[in-house]
């Protein structure tokens, strides 16, 4: 050993014990026992490869699986929250409907704050979902009530007695409606 700047630093001398024999240039012949050792392991590496490929693989589609599930979840976790807003949005559109013919500052303040919601809860992805006039939509409309007549064709939506509305693509409420009905 050498000291230099109070440290000891170990001369590189190579140890003829610890050393790797130098490649034959000839072939070497293996043994039968070595060469089924050897395509054993080859087999076991083989089956560990492919193991943590599927593994890896699992894990990815679990990441995804639940990075999807937080979005989902942030997305419509509104939906409990609005669900209970539509009847404060119900009872505004019955007030505005009620007094349609009044021209009032009263009024004009009401049918200004619906305005407002409107306008928030669309920020928030509420739609609502039309109605009268569509042809029936069994996933959208809710029927009520089935009515006889020839002035609309069969199906159409004659009334909506109470909005639907969808968050972004899923359905919160469904549309209550009366259905125009055409006896044959």
């Amino acid at each position: 050993m050498v000291r230099r700047n109070g440290r000891a630093e170990a001369e590189a001398e190579l140890d003829p014990e610890r050393e790797l024999p130098a490649p034959d240039s000839g072939e070497e012949s293996v043994s039968p026992e070595a060469e089924s050792e050897l395509q054993k392991l080859k087999a076991e590496r083989d089956s560990l490869v492919d193991r943590v490929a599927r593994l890896q693989a699992e894990f990815e589609n679990a990441r995804k699986r639940g990075l999807r599930e937080q979005q989902d979840y942030r997305d419509y976790a509104l939906a409990d929250a609005l669900r209970t807003m539509l009847p404060v949005v119900d009872s505004f559109e019955r007030a505005l409907h009620v007094s349609e013919g009044e021209k009032s500052e009263i009024r004009n303040g009401v049918e200004l704050i619906y305005k407002q919601m409107m306008d928030a809860f669309a920020k928030l992805g509420l739609k609502p979902i039309p109605a009268r006039g569509e042809m029936f939509d069994p996933h959208m409309h809710e029927a009520i009530e089935m009515v006889e007549t020839r002035d609309f064709p069969d199906h159409q939506v004659i009334e909506e007695l109470q909005r639907g509305y969808k968050l972004k693509d899923r359905l919160l409420r469904p549309a209550m409606v009366k259905v125009a009905q055409n006896s044959h």
